[in-house]
C-alpha cells in the first residue's frame, strides 16, 4: 500500500523538515517489505486559505481510489499498535493507496473530514500542523517497525 499524505503548507527547510525526511527514509525502507511504501508528500497553498478551499485542494493531491485518512482533533486517538494494526489491515483487505490528511492553521474543511474512512487525533492538544507531519511521519516508522517485529517500539 503506497501513502500519500497530502497538507496544506509548506515545511520550509530546517529542523522539522530533516526530521519528516528521516522518518520517511525509515518507513520508506522498513516499510518496504511489509507492502507499505511511502508514495509522496504532496503540499497545497491554495488563494484563499480557507478550509473549503484547502479541501479542494487536498482531494486533488490524493491517488484515485485511495482509503482516506484526516489527522484531526476530533478524531480516534489510537495506540502505536493499534494504527499498526490499522494500516497492515487496510493493506491486507487490498487497498493499493492511502492518502492522509494534515490541515491547515484552521484544520480540516468538516466536509472532507466527514468523508474520510477515519479521522486520527493525536491526542486531546491542538498540534501545529508542520509538526503534525513529524509526528505522523514517526508513526508510520513506528508501526512498520512494530509489523516487522523490530525492538524500536518499547511497549
Amino acid at each position: 500500500m503506497r501513502i500519500t499524505i497530502c497538507a496544506v503548507g509548506r515545511l520550509r527547510k530546517g529542523p522539522a523538515a530533516t526530521l519528516l525526511d528521516d522518518y520517511l527514509t525509515r518507513f520508506d525502507r522498513t516499510g518496504r517489505g511489509l507492502g507499505l511504501s511511502f508514495a509522496k508528500l504532496r503540499e497545497v497553498e491554495p488563494k484563499p486559505a480557507t478550509p473549503p478551499v484547502e479541501a479542494e485542494a487536498l482531494l486533488r493531491q490524493a491517488p484515485e481510489g485511495a482509503v482516506q485518512l484526516a489527522l484531526d482533533e476530533r478524531g480516534r486517538a489510537l495506540t502505536s499498535p493499534e494504527f499498526a494494526t490499522l494500516l497492515a489491515r487496510w493493506r491486507d483487505a487490498g487497498d493499493r493507496d492511502l492518502a492522509i490528511y494534515i490541515g491547515g492553521a484552521d484544520g480540516l474543511d468538516p466536509g472532507l473530514r466527514d468523508s474520510c474512512r477515519e479521522r486520527l487525533s493525536f491526542g486531546p492538544m491542538v498540534w501545529p500542523h508542520m509538526l503534525a507531519r513529524v509526528m505522523l511521519a514517526e508513526q508510520l516508522y513506528r508501526a512498520a517497525t512494530i509489523l516487522s517485529g523490530s525492538p524500536y517500539h518499547r511497549a
